[in-house]
Parts: structure tokens; sequence; C-alpha cells
């Protein structure tokens, strides 16, 4: 009877076998469905040889089947789970910034306020607290702003580590860069005076991030906030460009324009035809970039409330010594260097065809870039010639 039983069971066992393999077999190919894969590249950028040589392209990483889910406490994104980089509460985070202390603070952005924080593992980052004010409509934006941070991977763009949404706060935690923003260095506020080299080099790397967002992300963005107190600088003196609290995923084709119900920028590197017509391209981020490259150059903020009516718009005031062949007079005064004059010019008329009132007059940050590659090769040549 016993053998008689193994043999009428049998069967009946593996066909539940089979069965139940063939649920598993077809629900696998919809598993992406609860979790999401990142795009992000293979490893840490490398510093390209030449300004042509484009950023590698991002490519699809599979999904762990050990991803160990996010605590209920606070909420991480499934595209920011696979970077592993930091998970936290908001109980830590309030630790960890000394409950969002005064002298933790490192800056104001769009977005909100900036806070450094020491991690109980010792690691220090960033941490960027939305603005209370603005909550009701910041669900849409904080969630654009760490989908892009996400899907960006780029020695010159800050990178995101983590977020945390949780009852009426809204956090980013990212990378901490430690020398501060361009601004304080032309303000000389850490002690240094930045070479004309180094200023050159920055330039180059904010160009080289721009190009990136606009080029060779998965979607083209449009950063909408490019300024000085946005450049943050490494100890090796090398740019980063932060905060995308207003940063706008563009249209892929670049004769198409995004149109805004509101203009959001700062003022002095807002594109005219942007604040007139609340058409969004690519062109816009151009045209800060031309503002910025004018401050670099001369360590004035784009408007000098201060100065007299001539001097107060730099942008103007920076053509108009052009025009009067008295380029040597634009140079920040604090730089005690004598630069070739020649070289100063090509720096000045590319800020200046960036910073056309009309965009279609405006290069791509990408020539751009070339551009400064180029300039900074006959500096380079010119410094050679005067030793």
């Amino acid at each position: 009877m016993f053998l008689a039983c193994c043999v009428f069971l049998c069967p009946c066992f593996f066909k539940k076998r089979r069965e139940s393999a063939h649920k598993v077999i077809a629900k696998e190919p919809n598993s992406m469905d609860s979790v999401s894969s990142l795009e992000v590249s293979s490893g840490p950028e490398k510093i390209p040889a030449s300004p042509h040589r484009a950023p590698p392209s991002p490519h699809r990483v599979p999904p762990s089947p050990h991803r160990v889910p996010p605590s209920p406490r606070f909420s991480m994104s499934p595209k920011l789970s696979r970077l592993g980089s930091v998970h936290l509460s908001l109980n830590q985070i309030a630790k960890a910034t000394r409950n969002f202390s005064q002298s933790q603070e490192v800056g104001e952005g769009g977005f909100g306020t900036v806070y450094k924080a020491r991690l109980d593992d010792g690691q220090v980052v960033s941490i960027k607290r939305a603005k209370k004010e603005y909550f009701e409509n910041l669900q849409t934006e904080f969630s654009s702003e760490v989908e892009l941070l996400a899907k960006i991977d780029h020695r010159n763009l800050v990178k995101l580590l983590g977020y945390v949404e949780e009852g009426n706060e809204r956090l980013i935690i990212t990378e901490y860069v430690a020398n501060g923003t361009l601004r304080e260095h032309l303000d000389c506020q850490h002690g240094k005076i930045l070479e004309f080299n180094q200023r050159l080099e920055i330039a180059i790397d904010v160009a080289h991030a721009l190009t990136y967002l606009h080029l060779y992300a998965e979607k083209q963005i449009i950063h909408r906030d490019v300024k000085s107190s946005n450049i943050l600088l490494t100890e090796s003196m090398r740019a980063k460009v932060a905060d995308f609290g207003f940063a706008r995923l563009g249209p892929m084709d670049s004769d198409r324009t995004h149109i805004s119900t509101k203009v959001k920028g700062t003022v002095g590197y807002l594109d005219p035809e942007y604040m007139k017509t609340y058409q969004l391209t690519p062109k816009s981020d151009v045209y800060s970039f031309g503002i910025l490259l004018i401050e670099i150059l001369t360590g004035r903020r784009p408007v000098e409330l201060k100065r007299s009516v001539e001097e107060r718009v730099t942008l103007r005031w920076a053509f108009k010594k052009l025009n009067e062949g008295r380029v040597v007079e634009i140079v920040d005064p604090l730089m005690e260097e004598n630069i070739d004059a020649e070289v100063l010019m090509k720096i000045i008329d590319l800020a200046i065809q960036c910073a056309a009132p009309v965009r279609v007059d405006r290069p791509e940050m990408k020539w751009v870039g070339e551009q400064l590659w180029t300039i900074r090769a006959d500096y380079l040549r010119s410094v050679k010639r005067g030793q």
C-alpha cells in the first residue's frame, strides 16, 4: 500500500513543482515594475585629454536581488537605492546637523538652506533642506531635483548621495565640497587671490558640466541658475556645479523650447529672452555662463549697486571698455599678473558672444568649452614667451 501511494502521489507533486516554476519564470520579466533600474556611469569619469572627447555614455545597471528595502521612517527613491551611499532618517539628519543649527549652515540656494553634517561613520556630507514657505509647491520640484541628480554622474557636478521625504521635510543629501564657493574666492574670503590660470580652469570645468547637462545626460537638462555662488571649489581648486533646485528637463529637440508660467533664476544672470517670452532653452544657460565668465575675469558681480550708473551693470561696463580698446582695465585688479592683451580680448569676446541679447546669436556650450581650451593654450604659450 505504501508503494501504491507513492506511485499515485509523485506525479501530482512534480506537477505542482512544474506549475510553481512556470509561475516564477512568468513573473520574472515583470520584476522591474517594483524596482527601477538606475542609470549611472561605470565609475569616476576620467579627465578628457581633449575637449573634443565626449563624456562616456551612462549604461544600465541591473537591479540587485539583495536590495534592502528602505526604512519606513523615510522615503528612498528606487532610482537612488542603487547608489547605496547614504541612508538616513530625519532623526539621524537632525543629530548630524545639530538640529539644523545655524552654526552648521554653509549656504543658501534656490532649493533652501544647505548644512554641513558629520555622520556617525565620520563621513561629511551636505544636507539641503527645502524652504518651508515653498512646501506646497515643492512636491514636483523635489522629485524633479532628485531624479535629475540621480541620473547625473560627472566630475564637475555635485553628486547626490540620498534623500529624505518625511512629514513636512524634504531633504537632499549630497557630497560635501570643502573649499567654498567661487564667489567667496573672488571676494578673497579664503585668504588667497585666484590666479588667472585657476580662473580659466574653473571656467573650463563649468563649461564641461553644462555641456554634459545639455548634450550627454540621459535627457537634456537646463540648469537655469548658473551663478558664482552655485560653483563649489574642491581643495585642488576644481569646480563642481551645484544647486539643481531650478533645473528642468529640457526638450530632446534643441529647436523646441520649454514654456514655463514664471521665470526662475537670479537677477543679473537671467537670459533677457527667457524673461520676455518665458521660453527656456539651453541657450539660457549659455547666457548665464557668459555673465559668469565676465565675473570670473573682472571679479565684479553682474550688478554692482554701489557703483556709478555707468559701471553698475558689469556686462555693459566691460563691453564699453572693450570698444574703447581698454581691455586691460577690465581685469580684476587683485590679480597682479601681466596677461597678454590678445588672450584677454579673446575671453571678453567669447563672454559677450555667450551673453548676446538674442539667443540665436549665442554659441553652444560644447563650442564654448573648446574655445576656452584654445584660449588657455594661448595663455600658457604667452607665459612661456615672457619667461
